[in-house]
């Protein structure tokens, strides 16, 4: 098990090489460790063993065999403490998108392409609202 001092942060994302690209953007952020999932199963398991650590779940909407709203809205009922990011490159107009972000499922949005200071921005401004930071 990791021992860390903010939490956990998770990339999913079915594209290897986005995944990998935010990984490294983020891994300079301190106290932090940043993982990477492209199979949104794996990474869903990795939460609910580690769930207590997580700090930030950062999910694609459009994945295979889940979706990112469906991710989020998993992780946040396991442990709503956890913040969430949602990101697609799709224009996202839905109910469901509108009611999970008015009910704080979905903490952030960023729409791809995303520029790398924007994303580190976000997880900072997600971080100031996670109950992990100490």
């Amino acid at each position: 098990m990791l021992k860390v001092s903010k939490g956990l942060i998770s990339i999913i994302d079915d594209d290897f090489d986005i995944a990998d690209l935010f990984c490294d953007a983020l891994s300079d952020i301190q106290d932090l460790v940043v993982l990477k999932f492209t199979d949104p199963i794996i990474a869903l398991e990795h939460f609910k063993i580690n769930m207590k650590d997580y700090a930030l779940v950062i999910s694609d909407l459009r994945m295979p065999v889940i979706n990112g709203l469906q991710l989020l809205k998993t992780v946040k009922d396991l442990n709503p403490t956890t913040r969430t990011i949602l990101m697609t490159a799709f224009d996202v107009q839905d109910e469901v998108f509108q009611e999970y972000t008015k009910n704080k499922i979905i903490n952030g949005f960023l729409q791809k392409p995303i520029e790398l200071k924007l994303l580190v921005d976000e997880v900072n401004k997600q971080m100031i609202g996670s109950e992990i930071v100490v």
